[in-house]
């Protein structure tokens, strides 16, 4: 059976990604939860299973595959028949290039409000790139709820690998009460209708394990 490492699901944005794609898509896994930024041994822990020394991990009998959107490419080859991309060229394409965007892109909004499912729910005065941010991703869920919409609620219509990358954004606009925008609520509400992102969001509610320095932003 797959084994996905991750982190705090209160925290760690990017477990929260592929362990959506699995939860979502039924795909059965064994899930392994190692503390992120605490001692030398979990640190050390991460490490004997991951040589990047960080989470996600996704192990596959004597295989490793680290980093979120490269677990979630790894699943799409192995498991087929759950259709982690469009089955269209052109959508398909669309949907790798905005997840890559959310890879790499989008880091004035990550510093500026990181991922804290238990923190009070409050605005915070973000900078002209974060507000720039901000526009940008809902900038593109309206613009997949315009050419995707009539096929289902998510960004190409049904759950696709973008959602599992976007998905945490949903929960730092709902921390930090950033406004969502006309079409891109559909989204969001989707989103939040999900059983995989409901369960998430529980089980990192249900956390006790609190690291001082994301409590004080």
């Amino acid at each position: 059976m797959l084994k996905l490492v991750i982190g705090n699901k209160n925290y760690s944005s990017w477990s929260m990604r592929p362990w959506l794609a699995l939860r979502a898509n039924d795909i059965p896994f064994e899930e392994v939860f190692i503390p992120i930024y605490t001692d030398q041994a979990d640190k050390d822990r991460i490490l004997s299973v991951s040589d990047s020394g960080k989470v996600p991990a996704l192990i596959d009998g004597n295989l490793t595959v680290w980093d979120s959107l490269a677990i979630i490419e790894y699943l799409a080859e192995t498991v087929p028949d759950v259709k982690l991309w469009p089955a269209d060229r052109a959508a398909r394409a669309h949907a790798r290039a905005i997840s890559a965007e959310m890879h790499s892109g989008f880091m004035a909004l990550r510093n500026e409000c990181g991922m804290n499912l238990h923190r009070p729910i409050r605005a915070v005065a973000l900078s002209d790139d974060a507000r720039a941010n901000v526009a940008r991703i809902q900038e593109i869920w309206a613009d997949c709820h315009a050419r995707y919409g009539r096929q289902g609620p998510f960004l190409f219509g049904a759950f696709s690998g973008a959602d599992a990358m976007y998905a945490p954004v949903v929960h730092r606009f709902r921390t930090y009460a950033i406004p969502v925008q006309g079409a891109a609520q559909h989204y969001v509400d989707a989103m939040l209708s999900l059983p995989a992102f409901q369960q998430w969001t529980r089980e990192g509610l249900a956390e006790t394990l609190l690291i001082d320095r994301f409590e004080h932003v």
